[in-house]
């Protein structure tokens, strides 16, 4: 949707957010080299199970920060939009903070995961498909190499 066709609620934008990192964990997620550090190709490194293990805890961690501040419930949330690292961890945490799978905005199946991308991508289907729309509550989350994660809470 381009901007001017766009028109959001008046009260639109974030609400709350928790960012958090932890560089002690940087062995299970990283990139082995690249053309700015090691001139070579980097390739992704990542210890699976234990960082699905601390992504779904970290994460869950986050989005409870988010509903703690606020005062809402994942009942209240419109819409859950996740970075789509995969769908294991989406299940998960969607599970652990009991957000209905109806809430949930999954397009890892679509275009895998984008990174930093996926959020957005993932917005966009939603706005798109007519799902989300303005003066919903959209809560996303995300988590990253080096170990950072967090989760916002925002109003279209």
């Amino acid at each position: 949707i381009q901007a001017e066709e766009w028109t959001g609620a008046d009260d639109a934008g974030i609400i709350t957010h928790h960012i958090r990192t932890d560089g002690t964990k940087s062995d299970l997620l990283y990139v082995d080299g690249g053309v700015s550090s090691t001139g070579t190709i980097g390739h992704v490194r990542m210890e699976g199970n234990r960082v699905f293990r601390h992504a779904v805890a970290n994460i869950s961690s986050a989005i409870q920060a988010v509903l703690d501040e606020t005062g809402l419930t994942s009942e209240q949330i419109d819409w859950f939009v996740p970075h789509q690292a995969n769908k294991r961890i989406l299940d998960a945490v969607a599970k652990r903070m009991k957000i209905d799978d109806d809430k949930v905005i999954i397009t890892v199946d679509q275009h895998a995961n984008t990174s930093a991308a996926s959020i957005p991508l993932a917005l966009n289907h939603a706005v798109r498909t007519g799902r989300a729309k303005p003066g919903d509550l959209i809560l996303s989350e995300a988590m990253g190499g080096g170990f950072s994660w967090g989760a916002s809470l925002f109003r279209l």
